[in-house]
């Protein structure tokens, strides 16, 4: 079988779907074509691919494979370089109807890794996790160098420094990261969620949880989520939550947004009334703003620096430790893939399996994601 590795196209991706060590091991059994260039974002080089037994080529070389594996949803002027009934790999956004029914017209099977379960099967290709995992870790170090004042307390001949008071509004995988790292720098960690099941979480890592009643059952069953996720909460809940958080934000010196409810905006959790009561100095890292953003005054693509705040908003941060996260997405690719491909080396799509089922977004023209 012919497997293709395009370079990704969408504007400050630098991740690449593959790596020498996964080209190395798909090699071994089938033709794997890397486009030119196409990991030299992620400090692979084609000499490196070519090593690990891939043959270098074009765009078209790649996107014409009769498997693809890509980052990112293919564009049209990709989508036209693929051949009907070619398999596609990757993050395709399976709320982006647009792009699925454009994919489904192009006659393509396309697999959206973000749609797998949240089952013990399928952690070991869990991009959301590795990736939120690796974005998590960023956020706090592009905190810290906004931050003025040092992270950790320092005692000094000058004086005692103290301590950065860190808070973390959401506590999925990347709040978790978060908070591993910021305690690693020396700070004071608070952090807020909805679901009480990661209260445990987060007092193992050395944070505060700051717990937020419930007053009727129906708050609590819906703050246990569904699938790992969070849900929405009653504005009832949210509105407590508000009164809480704001008054921790007054005396934090940076917030990590990382809230959100898949297909759905994200829930604004900072208001700009809450901005103005925060110190001088302080940071925030929205790092939901993709998804319209946790901080009401975050800018997609930008730090800004509302009422003495500096707010980033740069989006898709696992692009910002692009060798790794490229690693790390590579290896879940790879073992997606030994669920679609036999001991034969042949597609063989089950749809009886439900990790195959969640993710195949469409096959033979017809659209099976739907809304």
């Amino acid at each position: 079988m012919r497997i293709g590795i395009p370079a990704e196209t969408r504007p400050g991706e630098t991740r690449v779907a593959a790596t020498p060590e996964t080209v190395k091991k798909l090699a071994a059994r089938h033709q794997v074509v890397v486009q030119a260039g196409a990991g030299l974002s992620s400090s692979v080089t084609d000499a490196a691919f070519e090593a690990a037994g891939a043959t270098i080529g074009s765009a078209a070389d790649a996107l014409g494979a009769d498997l693809v594996l890509k980052v990112r949803a293919p564009d049209e002027h990709e989508r036209g370089q693929m051949k009907p009934g070619a398999v596609l790999v990757g993050m395709l956004n399976p709320f982006d109807q647009d792009n699925l029914a454009a994919l489904a017209g192009a006659r393509l099977t396309a697999f959206a890794l973000e749609a797998a379960p949240r089952i013990t099967r399928a952690q070991s290709l869990d991009v959301l996790s590795s990736q939120a995992n690796i974005a998590g870790y960023k956020a706090v170090m592009m905190a810290a160098n906004t931050y003025q004042r040092f992270m950790p307390m320092l005692m000094t001949a000058a004086g005692t420094v103290k301590a950065a008071r860190v808070l973390i509004m959401g506590v999925g995988v990347a709040g978790l990261q978060a908070i591993a790292t910021a305690k690693r720098l020396g700070a004071v960690i608070e952090a807020s969620d909805v679901r009480p099941p990661v209260k445990e979480q987060v007092e193992s890592l050395g944070a505060k949880f700051i717990d937020v009643p419930y007053v009727t059952d129906e708050e609590r069953e819906i703050a246990m989520g569904t699938g790992g996720y969070a849900r929405p909460m009653p504005a009832d809940w949210m509105r407590r939550q508000a009164e809480l958080v704001g008054e921790r934000a007054k005396l934090a010196d940076i917030i990590i947004t990382t809230a959100l409810i898949p297909g759905r905006r994200a829930p604004v959790l900072i208001t700009e009334a809450m901005v103005k009561a925060m110190k001088p100095g302080s940071v925030i890292v929205d790092m939901a703003v993709e998804q319209g953003g946790n901080c009401e005054l975050s800018e997609l693509g930008k730090t800004v620096v509302k009422h003495g705040v500096s707010i980033i908003g740069e989006p898709n941060l696992a692009t910002l430790v692009a060798a790794d996260a490229s690693q790390l997405y590579a290896r879940n690719v790879l073992d997606f893939l030994k669920l679609i491909i036999d001991k034969e080396d042949k597609l063989v799509i089950d749809r009886e399996d439900e990790i195959v089922r969640a993710t195949l977004m469409c096959m033979d023209g017809e659209l099976l994601r739907k809304q």
